[in-house]
Order: C-alpha cells, then sequence, then structure tokens
C-alpha cells in the first residue's frame, strides 16, 4: 500500500505539471502564431507518439529489467519539458516541446505499470490500480485550477509554465525516495509462475480487440468541447469547470469499478461500457445540463478504463511478459482511440446521429467479448 501510495503521489504532481500545461497549450500555441491545422496536429501527433513509444518502451523494459532506471528517465523528460515552454518564443518550439513531454510519458508508463502490478497482487489489482489512478486524478484537477488562477491574476502563460516546475521537482523528488525505499518491486509478487511457451495467452489478445474497440467508440473530450462551444451549450469559462467535474468523477469511479474488478472480474468492465454507450447522445445535445450529465458519465468511463484495464492485463501475464503486455496494450489503445478520434470527428462534419451511432455500436461490440473472458487470480 506505501508503495502504491508513493507513485500515487508522483502521479498526482505529474498531473499537477502536464495536464496543467495540456490545459493551456492549444491558446498558447495560437498566441505565439500556430494555426488552427497545426494545433490539432500537434496534439494528435503527440497522442500518436505517446501511445505507439509505449510498444517500444515496453519491450526494452521487459528485455532490460531496469524498471526504475527506464520510469525515471521518462518521468525526468516528460516533467521537465513543461516548464521549459516559459522559455518558448516560436510556436514550432513549443510544439516540439509538447511532443517531448508526450514521449516522456511514453518511456516511463509501461515500466512504472509493471512495478505497480507486483505490489498490487497483494491488496488486489484493481483497488490497487484504481488507488493510484484516483491520486492521479486529483492531479488532474488540481494542474488546470492552478493555472487557471495564475492567467486570471494576469500572470502570463510563461510564467504559469514557470510555476509548473515546482510540483515537477517534487515528483521526480518523490520518485527518488521511492526507489530509495523500495528498489526492487519484483518482491511484492506473491509467487513468481512459471511461463510456459513465448508468446501471451489467447485471453490476452481476445481483450486486446476489445480494448481496441472501446478506445475507438470513447469519444474524446475535445471533440465534446468543440460541440458545447459551437452550439453554445457552453461557456469558454465553463468549459475547463466541465473537464474538471469529469476529472473529479474519474478518481472516484476509480476507486469503485477497481473495488468491483477484485470481487467480480472481468463483467464489471462489460457491464459499465454496455451502460455508458447508451449515454453517448448527451455528449451531443444543445443544453448545460446534458452537458453536466456527459461529463459524469465521460468521467465514470475514463475512471474504469484507467483502473480496471490496467488491473487485468497483470492477471493475463506472468510478470516477465508484463513489460511487452503493457507497451502492447498502451500502444494499441492509443492508436484505437486515436483513428476513433479521427473518425468520428469526420462523422461530426457529416452527421452527429451517424457519430453518436458509431461510438454507441463500436463500444458495445466489446460488451460480448469481455463476458466470455475470465479473470484469474494468478496468470495462466
Amino acid at each position: 500500500m506505501r508503495f502504491v501510495v508513493l507513485l500515487g503521489v508522483v502521479s498526482l504532481l505529474a498531473d499537477v505539471t502536464y495536464e496543467g500545461a495540456r490545459s493551456i497549450s492549444g491558446p498558447f500555441l495560437a498566441l505565439l502564431g500556430a494555426s488552427g491545422v497545426a494545433v490539432g496536429l500537434v496534439a494528435g501527433f503527440g497522442e500518436l507518439i505517446g501511445y505507439g513509444l509505449r510498444l517500444v518502451s515496453g519491450y526494452v523494459t521487459e528485455r532490460t529489467g531496469k524498471h526504475w532506471a527506464i520510469t525515471i528517465f521518462g518521468y525526468a523528460v516528460n516533467l521537465l519539458a513543461v516548464p521549459a515552454l516559459a522559455l518558448a518564443g516560436r510556436w514550432e518550439f513549443a510544439a516540439l516541446l509538447l511532443v517531448v513531454e508526450r514521449v516522456g510519458k511514453a518511456i516511463r508508463t509501461p515500466a512504472r505499470d509493471v512495478m505497480l502490478s507486483h505490489a498490487t497482487s497483494r491488496m488486489g489489482r484493481g483497488w490497487g490500480f484504481g488507488l493510484h489512478e484516483a491520486m492521479d486524478q486529483i492531479g488532474a484537477v488540481l494542474g488546470p485550477m492552478i493555472v487557471a488562477a495564475i492567467l486570471f491574476a494576469k500572470e502570463g502563460y510563461q510564467t504559469a509554465f514557470a510555476w509548473l516546475l515546482v510540483p515537477a521537482l517534487l515528483a521526480l523528488s518523490v520518485l527518488a525516495f521511492a526507489r530509495f525505499l523500495y528498489p526492487k518491486p519484483r518482491d511484492f509478487e506473491f509467487s513468481i509462475p512459471v511461463l510456459i511457451g513465448k508468446g501471451f495467452p489467447r485471453s490476452y489478445w481476445m481483450y486486446m480487440i476489445a480494448v481496441c474497440l472501446v478506445a475507438a467508440g470513447y469519444a474524446d473530450f475535445p471533440l465534446i468541447a468543440f460541440h458545447l462551444k459551437k452550439v453554445s451549450a457552453a461557456s469558454d469559462g465553463s468549459i475547463p469547470v466541465l473537464y474538471a467535474i469529469a476529472m473529479g468523477v474519474d478518481a472516484v469511479a476509480a476507486l469503485v469499478f477497481g473495488r468491483m474488478f477484485d470481487r467480480k472480474g472481468l463483467p464489471v468492465l462489460a457491464a459499465a461500457f454496455s451502460g455508458f454507450a447508451f449515454l453517448a447522445p448527451l455528449g451531443f445535445g444543445r443544453s448545460f445540463g446534458f452537458a453536466i450529465a456527459r461529463m459524469a458519465a465521460w468521467g465514470n468511463g475514463m475512471g474504469a478504463q484507467e483502473s480496471v484495464m490496467r488491473a487485468a492485463i497483470a492477471n493475463m501475464v506472468p510478470p516477465d511478459k508484463r513489460g511487452s503486455a503493457y507497451g502492447i496494450f498502451n500502444a494499441t489503445f492509443g492508436i484505437a482511440w486515436f483513428l476513433g478520434s479521427a473518425l468520428m470527428g469526420l462523422l461530426y462534419d457529416v452527421s452527429i446521429p451517424a457519430l453518436i451511432f458509431f461510438s454507441m455500436i463500436v463500444q458495445l461490440c466489446a460488451v460480448p467479448i469481455l463476458l466470455r473472458l475470465r479473470s484469474p487470480k494468478k496468470s495462466d
């Protein structure tokens, strides 16, 4: 529990840093002279690289076993790129730093999740990953709020980015402390099962199919926010508040779904997304009330994804294969999310009912796959 909480504190402080920056990255790029197309490409490319590189990072983690070294290096790149934005005088340099920040996150995520998988074997993986996600999302709420307060004080974007150096350094300090206290997280594992064969079990690949379907059909916040702005369902000032609401719900949902997963297994995820799929129309209504309801549903879905989805991997794959397993999972999820978001963006310009239909059907197709999968307490 102490190890999970320590990494949770690291994630909380890290989210204050980069979620604070992401909440103003679009306007900052525009201020420096970037076009709308450039902003969209930077955001999309950053996410694509950020998820795709996790495949490589996961493989390197598995082959080298240097979980701490890779995690610390990734966090350093991820976090220090943010305050460096205060020095950006051209949008091209700012765009490069935003991509570098995503690269750092890609480097450290699989290695960190493998270490969490070892520790959570003793406390319940759903609960452990859920607790970590809840602490992570507290930072995701605080970061944009801190940045907003600095901007309301008329201090400017550069000052906001500079202040984010404080949580970045605190996160790296706590991470170093955790490394000092727990140099071998693998020792948390109850038992190390014997690895038979060289590949992953069939259940893992079926799970990847379900993950792709959920990711592809899950409407992203920028598209929902774009719609709310276009139809005047929410003001510019209220949209960040809606995002904060979603992040707060995410934190609570991660704890709830994590605990339920430890008791009931993957059917919890199937039930969750079968319900969330039917709430897709709420995000594309014309009233502020619908927007609040959709943000609560969106946050619930994100909480389920970030807790149960990661916890299930550890139950399917032996410890020696988890680096690659988490790398493949993250890369698959990110690419499917990117492609689904791109398609839904195109559908939005053609037909909003078609977008809603696509979102609902694709997510519902994942449900029967999840219901067929068992969730063993130990690796197959």
